[in-house]
């Protein structure tokens, strides 16, 4: 066997099979580009779902991380260390918030949030205790955990994982009146992804998210925009719920807020939202940790300077210009997607999205499908119009057959 197919041999045996990868294994990567095992380069067009919207490898964030690694790395949340308020104040500030409540994955994240939800409408908004009620959209992805699958529209992520948590209303994405029907005087929070990316990056019609912002604060709702996969420059602005002028109660952050180096996330609000929080009531060992911090801290100072998100204006404007040729074209059904991120549609007896994502492995570029048919695009940040134009050009020939 190759040293590829021994290393997923042994994944295979003994790692549970909750994944179903590509069948590539990377070694070494530098900006957009990963080296496999035997030394063959592929081009990287899904930056791990955007967690790694600054490439691989980035200097900055590794030199931030490293001098860190030199000084401390965790202390727990049982004392102060020198980075924490620094972090948290200068996250605050990029999000035009007041107080950041970390946690280290984008789930933890959510989790958060509807705790916090929660504990405001029983604080604040004097809902009865049990009673409250949270309004999510179908096809929504949020993570994983217990109490996110039991909101889940998805059969593959809550089949055979019940009893599902109660306290969760879904209505259609961009459906606002089906919203406004489905509030109550015990609703708590609205939680949406601003554009739904697991779904295929499915972008809302416009007015929607404005739509929701005036409905929330006229029905003293919070609006919680999950942008853990849209924030942070990957849309062409630093958060996606900025191309509507919304800002909402609750940003949600992650993948890219630890820059590919360490899992960082984040609950950003207003100190009525986050203030209701008392010592012990939630918390996490490693959230907050010194490395975390110094890797963040980096990641906002990069984009404070404003490059990276016209980067991904820039180049987005080109890609979906590109993939506008391909639709209607019989092999694309239709393209969507907003900055550096889109979702292809496959014409079925073309291929599948595995089988497409496949053929162009074999053309060294990663993508990665969803949802039968689509496949995903979303290079990071940093990618040359060069590579990217060679990447497209592998498209139409995996298209062309």
């Amino acid at each position: 066997m190759s040293t590829t197919e021994d290393a997923i041999a042994s994944a295979e045996a003994h790692s549970a099979h909750n994944y179903h990868p590509l069948p590539v294994v990377v070694a070494t990567a530098d900006g957009a580009w990963m080296t496999d095992v035997e030394g063959r380069r592929y081009l990287d067009m899904l930056a791990g779902y955007s967690a790694l919207n600054f490439g691989h490898n980035n200097r900055r964030l590794i030199n931030a991380a490293r001098a860190q690694l030199e000084r401390v790395t965790l202390t727990s949340r049982a004392f102060h260390h020198d980075r924490f308020a620094d972090f948290c104040t200068r996250l605050a500030e990029l999000c035009g918030m007041e107080m950041v409540l970390p946690m280290n994955t984008g789930a933890e994240a959510v989790e958060t949030a509807v705790k916090t939800a929660r504990k405001w409408g029983y604080r604040v908004k004097g809902v009865p205790d049990g009673m409250a009620k949270v309004i999510v959209a179908a096809d929504n992805f949020h993570g994983r955990t217990t109490t996110v699958i039991s909101f889940s529209t998805d059969p593959e992520a809550r089949a055979d994982f019940g009893p599902y948590t109660p306290g969760f209303e879904i209505v259609p994405y961009g459906d606002l009146t089906a919203m406004r029907e489905a509030m109550t005087e015990n609703t708590v929070a609205v939680l949406i992804e601003p554009i739904q990316g697991e779904a295929g990056v499915l972008v809302p019609p416009p007015g929607y998210l404005a739509g929701v912002r005036e409905l929330t604060r006229e029905r003293n709702v919070l609006f919680i925009a999950d942008e853990i996969q849209s924030g942070l420059g990957r849309t062409g602005k630093t958060f996606a719920c900025e191309h509507e002028g919304v800002v909402p109660d609750v940003y949600l952050l992650g993948k890219a807020l630890g820059g590919g180096v360490v899992p960082v996330s984040a609950v950003v609000s207003s100190a009525a939202v986050l203030g209701v929080y008392r010592p012990g009531e939630h918390g996490s060992t490693f959230g907050g940790n010194p490395l975390a911090c110094a890797v963040a801290l980096e990641v906002i100072a990069m984009l404070n300077t404003g490059e990276y998100q016209q980067r991904a204006a820039e180049l987005g404007d080109h890609l979906h210009h590109e993939l506008g040729l391909l639709a209607g074209g019989g092999s694309v059904q239709a393209v969507r997607g907003r900055g550096l991120w889109a979702g292809v549609d496959i014409e079925p007896e073309v291929g599948t999205g595995r089988e497409i994502s496949e053929r162009l492995m074999e053309r060294r570029v990663l993508v990665k499908d969803t949802h039968g048919s689509t496949i995903r695009i979303a290079p990071p940040l940093v990618i040359g119009k060069e590579d990217l134009d060679w990447g497209l050009e592998q498209l139409r020939e995996v298209l062309r057959g």
